[in-house]
């Protein structure tokens, strides 16, 4: 997979799929993993329907630059965030979901594309919101999946499933593939398969096992606050999509979205978590030709 300089700083591994002179759609993975979660028989489908389709990992992950020399300690950071000590969580933190968004624009830029349908999902869905606030120019369409606006009222998770995601995984490779099925707790009740989740895990471990850089993800998702005064007057054609099932991101906050931004296209999907599951890729797939004609 090709790994371009989006910045002085910053070097980002992505891959392509589908003819380069068709329409772009720029995919944003979410917090903590790697581009091989757009899994490639997805890109593929949607590459089949006319897209030029991108995915990519995102700073701090996968095969794209680490921030070594900030290490962050989870536990540290959210003590100082509970407590309201602010300064001791920018401190610690060394770059915001801004940065992530610009990371994003650089990489088109890098392959020559000017404009492009950008779809984010998860944390992915804030950095592609992010990209559309601050170059609304540059987005043709957002979709934003699985989502929320920042606002601390809207799309909070279930007991439940925060204690999965801040929990740490084992380090050696059977354990931390085995307990992957444990994002069953956020996935679809439906269609929730604990062997795909296993088969991502161990490609992810081989490939780039990275757990350093999840605590300065968490920092620019946490410290990037509320975008919901500039959500009110993006002026970018928005679909919004969310999981009934979703414990990870509560359905409130993909509603939150699109209340705010005018003119978005809601849809709600019953039988989908926090996940993508392979039954309802039709249906999504659909939904996102449908809106970056």
């Amino acid at each position: 997979m090709p790994i371009v300089d989006v910045s002085p700083e910053v070097s980002i591994a992505y891959q392509g799929f589908g003819d380069t002179g068709d329409p772009p759609v720029l995919l944003v993975m979410g917090f903590g993993a790697q581009m091989l979660a757009w899994h490639e028989d997805f890109c593929q489908a949607l590459a089949d329907r006319g897209r030029y389709v991108i995915r990519y990992d995102n700073r701090d992950c996968g095969l794209s630059t680490r921030f070594d020399e900030h290490p962050v300690d989870i536990g540290r950071f959210m003590a100082a965030v509970s407590s309201g000590d602010v300064a001791a969580a920018l401190a610690m933190a060394p770059y915001r979901m801004t940065d992530m968004a610009d990371d994003g624009l650089g990489l088109l830029t890098a392959l020559g594309i000017e404009r492009a349908h950008v779809v984010g999902t998860s944390m992915g869905g804030m950095i592609a919101q992010t990209m559309a606030l601050s170059a609304p120019q540059r987005v043709l369409t957002l979709t934003s999946m699985m989502s929320s606006t920042g606002e601390p009222d809207y799309g909070q998770p279930s007991p439940e499933a925060q204690a999965v995601l801040f929990s740490p995984r084992p380090a050696d490779r059977d354990g931390y593939v085995e307990a992957a099925a444990k994002e069953l707790v956020w996935g679809s009740r439906r269609y929730g398969d604990p062997a795909a989740l296993r088969e991502l895990a161990a490609e992810s471990y081989d490939r780039a096992y990275y757990p350093e850089g999840i605590g300065r993800q968490l920092g620019a998702m946490i410290l990037s606050g509320s975008r919901a005064a500039a959500l009110r007057g993006l002026r970018v054609p928005t679909l919004v999509i969310h999981g009934l099932d979703d414990t990870l991101i509560a359905p409130s906050g993909g509603k939150r979205t699109a209340e705010l931004v005018p003119g978005a296209e809601l849809l709600l999907i019953p039988d989908m978590g926090h996940d993508r599951p392979r039954e309802l890729w039709p249906q999504l797939i659909d939904a996102i030709v449908a809106h970056t004609v």
